[in-house]
């Protein structure tokens, strides 16, 4: 199919008013913004596109100042209350000013990945204005091979994984060529807020919900006191969901750890041949990419003579419903036992498939969701102690997000990769897997006082994936020669037998 022959994005385009249109940030994100105050717990996200081509700057540009005015978050910053008594809101940014949050750049030299990374990592590491929209892209040129590159920076409160995805899938468009049948921007307009009346209409909020949420209070303790077993259940849960996983050790390499020296790497494979991987063993394309990241460690500490065992891994959970607004932040985060001692790939596999079945039943799996009420309204000066205290530190956080599954395009220039750079509040390593028109894009943060020899790291990290690709191959290799075994098998009981 041609350029000219593709499909638009229409349907995309038009959904993009609805991305994430909520006054008030959540009380998740409301959490991720205020304990951003303290440089450990930061909530950076960068996502890194390479393009195949440098697109034209003006065509770029243009298509941001559209993007910008159909997607209205993009064009509003955070107005706090003057007190926390409830989450901040979002208003227009009556000074937006594209040419600030648009930039362009060239590496000196045709450069590869890693000097491509190197940049992504320093703008990953700078902080954002917080009297401005949340977001910043910048245009890579001078990729080898003619190639150029986006980086978006922004913060977590804007979107989780799903949510990106949503943006990106409806933003950008199916062809290479311009789209005259692009939808007109909406024309809107809203008050301006003030902090004073945010906390103001907050305290009338919470006068007027009083009385129903003591009764909702006391209907949920009658609850409880009626069923002292399930009252005991939730809060064994509890304990064990905020609580390092039993049966766990961390990494000596933790005492190092300072949380802000971030070091970016990447690795990618087919889709089909994780899935594979996944299958020879019994266990999901996301039981094997968090085994090939154990691997990955568990080969590392070894270069250090270091042996591993069970280390505490997390792993956030969509908990977004079909019928939820596209946009904002609707995850919960679970922690499980890491067998990064296992040395058979297969088992491990096996032994991750049986921690995160276990995990998932949690009743309370989404405890950080129940009391980030409390703790987003925690003053600044107490919240790192409260974030601290709320949910273990771990070695290794894994997500996994089903990404686009045809080819998308930026202002001409066609998409070839999108691996995204989590932070890292509370972990070791981040690794996140977006699946991009059958590639795996891994993209890996992890802190560089703990894991100090980073080409030693990306090796063995590499390393861990290949050993658990093989598993595929070789179950698929093991299963073409049974099926032509038996082939072949059934054609001999059909020969007629010679005579004498």
């Amino acid at each position: 199919m041609t350029a000219d022959e593709r499909p638009t994005n229409e349907a995309g385009w038009a959904a993009l008013p609805e991305w994430s249109t909520n006054v008030r940030m959540n009380d998740l994100e409301a959490l991720m913004w205020r304990g951003e105050r303290h440089p450990e717990f930061s909530s950076i996200v960068i996502v890194v596109e390479v393009l195949d081509s440098v697109p034209d700057w003006d065509r770029f540009r243009a298509a941001h100042e559209w993007g910008t005015a159909m997607v209205r978050r993009l064009r509003q910053r955070v107005v706090e209350p003057v007190i926390p008594v409830g989450p901040p809101a979002w208003v227009d940014d009556p000074n937006f000013d594209l040419d600030y949050h648009l930039r362009r750049t060239s590496l000196p030299q045709p450069a590869g990945i890693p000097q491509l990374l190197e940049l992504a990592q320093l703008i990953g590491e700078s902080p954002l204005d917080r009297g401005r929209p949340l977001w910043t892209g910048t245009l890579v040129g001078n990729l080898d091979g003619g190639r150029a590159a986006y980086i978006l920076q922004c913060h977590h409160c804007l979107m989780d994984g799903a949510g990106a995805i949503q943006l990106f899938s409806n933003m950008h468009s199916n062809r290479a060529d311009e789209s005259p049948s692009k939808p007109i921007p909406p024309i809107t307009s809203a008050a301006a807020v003030d902090p004073v009346t945010l906390a103001l209409d907050d305290v009338a909020e919470h006068v007027r919900r009083a009385p129903r949420l003591a009764l909702q209070s006391i209907e949920k303790l009658r609850d409880a006191i009626a069923s002292p077993a399930s009252a005991l259940e939730f809060l064994g849960s509890m304990r064990r969901v905020l609580s390092p996983p039993a049966g766990t050790s961390p990494s000596p390499l933790l005492e190092r750890q300072v949380g802000r020296a971030w070091r970016y790497g990447v690795l990618e494979c087919s889709l089909d041949e994780l899935k594979a991987a996944g299958r020879a063993a019994g266990g999901s394309v996301n039981d094997a990419y968090m085994a090939a990241l154990l691997g990955g460690i568990r080969r590392y500490h070894q270069a250090q003579g270091i042996e591993l065992g069970d280390i505490p891994v997390a792993m956030p959970l969509s908990i977004r419903r079909p019928d939820d607004p596209p946009g904002g932040n609707r995850f919960a985060g679970a922690f499980f036992a890491g067998p990064a001692g296992t040395d058979d790939p297969s088992e491990r596999i096996a032994a991750i498939r049986g921690a995160v079945l276990s995990v998932r039943e949690e009743p309370a799996i989404d405890v950080l969701g129940m009391l980030s009420p409390v703790l987003s309204r925690v003053p600044s000066g107490l919240l790192g102690l409260a974030l601290g205290s709320a949910a273990p530190r771990v070695d290794l956080s894994g997500s996994n997000v089903p990404g686009l599954t045809a080819d998308a395009y930026a202002a001409g220039a066609r998409v070839d990769r999108m691996f995204v750079f989590g932070p890292l509040p509370g972990a070791s390593m981040l690794a996140i897997l977006v699946s991009y028109v059958g590639t795996c894009c891994i993209g890996i943060n992890c802190d560089g006082a703990v894991f100090e020899n980073t080409p030693v790291l990306w090796s063995c990290m590499q390393d861990g994936l290949d050993e658990v690709l093989e598993l595929g191959r070789s179950h698929n290799q093991a299963q073409t020669c049974a099926s032509s075994t038996g082939r072949f098998n059934r054609t001999r009981s059909v020969q007629p037998q010679r005579e004498g």
